[in-house]
């Protein structure tokens, strides 16, 4: 069994992911994981772990650890929509980021504008237990959270 340290993407409120108005995401379908509500502001989104920057969309990015662990962090919910606006990529597909990288500019506000909930879920793609992922202390209170600090930890 591996243990991995997922990092919060970007600073904000640590939440549950229970708690995303998204069921694709507080349901579980994509796996399990935590989130993020962002400062509103233009914020800097990194790397949750090192490893190989598998897919990156302007609106989310998928990191792959050598024990192949797939993060997925998307910024926003329904930014897909946006095909681009508001985010600023600083990282190509398929190179090699080291955990607290920076890997997309948000622009949190330009989001928001849109009337588009701006919260960041991240989470471990296709785990279907939820007991494998332990949320930090931030998450269980509902805290603030620094960028790079601890959000959850995967058992795999």
């Amino acid at each position: 069994m591996t243990t991995t340290q997922v990092l919060a993407p970007v600073a904000g409120r640590a939440i549950a992911l229970a708690d995303v108005p998204d069921p694709v995401f507080s349901q579980g379908m994509v796996g399990y994981g935590a989130a993020v509500d962002p400062p509103r502001g233009v914020v800097e989104a990194v790397a949750p772990v090192s490893g190989k920057l598998l897919k990156l969309m302007p609106h989310a990015y998928i990191v792959m650890t050598a024990d192949n662990v797939g993060v997925l962090v998307h910024l926003g919910l329904d930014t897909v929509a946006l095909k681009g606006e508001g985010f600023s990529t600083h990282a190509k597909q398929g190179d090699d980021v080291t955990a607290g990288q920076v890997i997309i500019t948000y622009d949190v506000p330009s989001v928001e504008s849109k009337g588009l909930n701006p919260i960041v879920p991240v989470v471990v793609m296709d785990e279907r237990e939820a007991d494998n992922v332990v949320p930090s202390e931030a998450v269980t209170a509902g805290a603030q959270i620094e960028s790079g600090a601890g959000l959850f930890t995967a058992k795999k």
